[in-house]
């Protein structure tokens, strides 16, 4: 398959502010690497901090990364002007987290999915409707009737989850950016967003980022997971591999601390990361993960920082373990 995204060595840096306004330089991203096929399904797992959503904005090119390029269908878009990049703003949609805040509250539904086709000039009037009724349809808003002319404040959760899906895909485009698609919708309806998704990018046959800190979702919706900690990835895969066979001792314990959906188990205390991430202003020595990690090796893991290699077929991590 080619590339349809490829993120190349990018590393992103930021400055916060510290004691009597001093600027603290912070690493958000070091060194990383994806790349994305048209058609697949790559979930980044991590932890808060981890740098997930920054690689997701750097991949929307919401803002450019300090080092490195990102290269969509391999064009170099990493420095194009904004008035180059509406055609890449139309092939590369996203979904945020919080789909109320992300939907203007002064438009209606029908409003709200007519405004991308008028911004790139699709269609005419009428027909800018019929696809909006289409798009509804497709993400189960029925009947449309009942949605269309309702604002975000009147719909669930849910509802307004399916409208932001519905907005981004009724563009057609060929990548789908899904930054926490499900962390702030009920727990009922978040199985049925994911199975909306699948659904949708099978049969519209896009490629689809999934940002998540859910490991146990990745199982269910991703071809491949990549697993980043501290601003690095540490572990990629087929996702069937990572999660039966997790080689790094962070993928291990994720997925160690995922719930059973078993009610005999529900006094077992589940196994949790010992200790707390380190600040990322000051990043440990060697495998940034050492100083939580059982299996670190003294003189080793705390001076040398590993480097992400196949171990696998199309299966690799960082970790000293396996020298």
């Amino acid at each position: 398959m080619n590339d349809l995204m490829m993120v190349d060595s990018v590393t992103m840096d930021f400055h916060a502010r510290g004691k009597f306004l001093r600027s603290i330089p912070v690493r958000a991203l070091d060194d990383v690497s994806i790349t994305l096929a048209g058609g697949e399904n790559l979930a980044l797992v991590g932890e808060s901090g981890s740098g997930k959503t920054t690689l997701a904005r750097i991949c929307l090119r919401l803002i450019k990364p300090t080092t490195g390029r990102v290269l969509f269908q391999g064009k170099d878009i990493t420095n194009v002007g904004e008035q180059s990049l509406k055609s890449f703003r139309r092939r590369v949609q996203a979904i945020f987290q919080d789909p109320f805040s992300s939907l203007d509250p002064y438009m209606d539904v029908g409003q709200l999915l007519d405004e991308p086709l008028s911004i790139h000039h699709l269609y005419s009037k009428a027909e800018r409707r019929k696809q909006a009724v289409k798009s509804l349809e497709e993400v189960k808003l029925v009947p449309v009737e009942r949605f269309v002319h309702n604002f975000p404040h009147m719909l669930s959760g849910g509802q307004r989850q399916r409208v932001a899906i519905a907005r981004a895909l009724i563009l057609e485009p060929d990548l789908l950016v899904a930054d926490e698609p499900v962390s702030m919708i009920d727990a009922s309806s978040r199985a049925e967003i994911l199975y909306l998704l699948a659904t949708l990018q099978e049969t519209r046959g896009i490629a689809v980022l999934y940002i998540t800190h859910d490991i146990a979702t990745a199982r269910h919706f991703s071809n491949r997971t990549a697993v980043m900690y501290l601003g690095r990835v540490v572990e990629q895969g087929p996702t069937t591999r990572v999660i039966t066979n997790p080689l790094h001792p962070y993928t291990q314990a994720l997925l160690q601390a995922v719930p059973e959906p078993d009610p005999a188990n529900r006094h077992r205390m589940r196994p949790t990361i010992m200790g707390d991430a380190p600040n990322p202003t000051n990043i440990p020595e060697g495998c940034r993960f050492h100083t939580r990690c059982p299996h670190s090796i003294p003189g080793r893991c705390d001076v040398v920082d590993p480097i992400l290699k196949q171990l696998h077929s199309r299966h690799f991590v960082a970790c000293h373990l396996y020298e």
